[in-house]
C-alpha cells in the first residue's frame, strides 16, 4: 500500500485551479426549460449544464456529490443553470434523460454513468450535436472530453491488504477461506476495485468464495455472504472482502446471523455513516474515504472550461488522450476516524456518535 494515500486531502488534490475562478452567486437548478443550441457559450452570459448521477441508494450522490457541483459551478459561473436528473440505477431512464437534456439545449453533460457500456450511444449522440460529455467517477464509454475520479484500481488494493493486514493478525492467513463480493458487473469501477483486491490477495489467501453483485445491492449481497457461509462452514471462514459499505452492511448482519466469528475483518468503501459506526463497533475492520468535495469541484471546473470552449487541465490523461483529474482515495480505519471525515467534515462527531455507536466514541477519541 503506498503511504501517499494516507495524505490528507490537500496532497491528493491541488485546488488552485478548481478555485481560482471563484465568483459570487448561485448557479440555477432545474429540472425543464428551454435552451437554444450547442456552442460554445460564456460566464457572463451563462448556460446550461446537465448533471446526471446513478442512483440514490448510496448516500453520497444526493447528500454530497450534487450539492458539492451545483455550489461549485454557482461560484465559477453565476450564471450557469444546472439541469439535474438521476437515473435510480435504471441504465434506460439515464438514456432518456440525456436524450430529455440534449433537447433542453445543454452544453455540456456531467455524466455518472449507470452502465458505463449502454450509455455509450448517449453519449455519441452529445458528441453529434456538439455537447461536451464529462465522464464524472465512472469512465463512460463513447468519445468523452473530460473525466474526474479517483484512483480505482489504488482502492481495490488498499482494499485488498487492509484485509490481509487484519487477517494476518489472526495468524496464517490461508487458515480458512475468505468470501469475496465484488460490485456490480456493469460499472467499470467495480472491475478497477476487484482487479485491485486481487492484486493484494493472489497468493497469499484463500478464496473460498466470489461473487459480482448486480447494482451494488446491499440485499443481494446479503443473500450472497449467507449462502457463502453454508457452504464454507461459518466457523472456517476469516475474512470476508466487500467493495463498498452498502453491501458491507448486507453481510455484517449476515455474519452475524450465521455465527461468523466475531471480529473478522470486513472491507468497504465510500466511508458512509453506518460504515464508520461499525467501524467503531468492531463489526467492519476499514473503509475507504474518498474526498468527494474536490471530485465535485473539479468536475464543475472542467464542465465550465468545456462549456466556453477552453481544453480542461487534468493531472493524467484517459482513452484517447482525454484530460482526467485522478484523486488518491484514504483509508479509514477506527484510529483516522478523527483525522480524515471528521477533520474534513465529511462527518460531525454528533452525527458519528449516536445510538450504539455513542459508548464506542470515547475510546476513538471521538467524545
Amino acid at each position: 500500500m503506498r503511504s501517499r494515500a494516507y495524505q490528507g486531502v490537500a496532497g491528493a488534490l491541488s485546488l488552485a485551479a478548481v478555485l481560482a475562478l471563484g465568483a459570487c452567486g448561485s448557479a440555477k437548478e432545474s429540472d425543464n426549460g428551454s435552451g437554444s443550441g450547442s456552442s460554445g457559450g460564456s460566464v457572463d452570459e451563462g448556460f446550461k449544464i446537465g448533471l446526471l448521477l446513478p442512483e440514490t441508494k448510496t448516500t453520497r450522490y444526493e447528500k454530497f456529490d450534487r450539492p458539492y457541483i451545483t455550489q461549485e459551478i454557482a461560484k465559477l459561473c453565476p450564471k450557469c443553470t444546472v439541469v439535474y436528473n438521476n437515473a435510480n440505477q435504471d441504465p434506460n431512464l439515464q438514456q432518456q434523460q440525456v436524450d430529455s437534456m440534449l433537447t433542453n439545449g445543454v452544453k455540456v453533460l456531467i455524466l455518472d454513468a449507470v452502465d458505463a457500456k449502454a450509455i455509450a450511444g448517449s453519449v455519441s449522440k452529445a458528441k453529434n450535436q456538439g455537447v461536451k460529455v464529462l465522464a464524472y467517477d465512472r469512465l463512460a464509454s463513447g468519445p468523452i472530453d473530460g473525466y474526474v475520479s479517483f484512483d480505482n484500481l489504488q482502492v481495490g488494493k488498499m482494499q485488498g491488504q487492509a484485509l490481509l493486514d487484519a487477517i494476518k493478525k489472526g495468524g496464517d492467513p490461508k487458515r480458512g477461506p475468505i468470501v469475496m463480493i465484488n460490485g456490480s458487473p456493469t460499472d467499470p469501477n467495480a472491475a478497477d476495485f476487484k482487479k485491485g483486491a486481487h492484486e493484494a490477495l493472489d497468493g497469499q489467501v484463500t478464496i473460498g468464495k466470489e461473487y459480482d453483485t448486480p447494482d451494488w445491492s446491499p440485499d443481494q449481497a446479503n443473500t450472497e455472504a449467507a449462502g457463502a457461509f453454508t457452504a464454507l462452514g461459518a466457523s472456517k471462514v476469516i475474512g470476508v472482502y466487500s467493495a463498498n459499505d452498502g453491501m458491507a452492511a448486507g453481510i455484517a448482519k449476515a455474519m452475524q446471523n450465521a455465527g461468523v466469528k466475531s471480529g473478522t475483518p470486513l472491507t468497504g468503501q465510500d466511508a458512509e455513516l453506518t460504515g464508520i459506526q461499525r467501524i467503531l463497533l468492531g463489526t467492519q475492520t476499514m473503509t475507504i474515504y474518498k474526498p468527494i468535495k474536490p471530485e465535485a469541484q473539479s468536475a464543475a471546473q472542467m464542465a465550465v472550461d468545456l462549456g466556453t470552449g477552453k481544453t480542461p487541465t487534468g493531472n493524467q490523461k484517459v482513452g484517447d488522450n482525454v484530460p482526467a483529474q485522478i484523486i488518491t482515495p484514504i483509508v479509514v480505519t477506527k484510529d483516522n476516524i478523527k483525522d480524515t471525515v471528521v477533520k474534513d467534515g465529511f462527518w460531525t462527531v454528533r452525527q458519528i456518535c449516536t445510538g450504539s455507536a455513542a459508548s464506542a466514541c470515547a475510546s476513538a477519541g471521538l467524545s
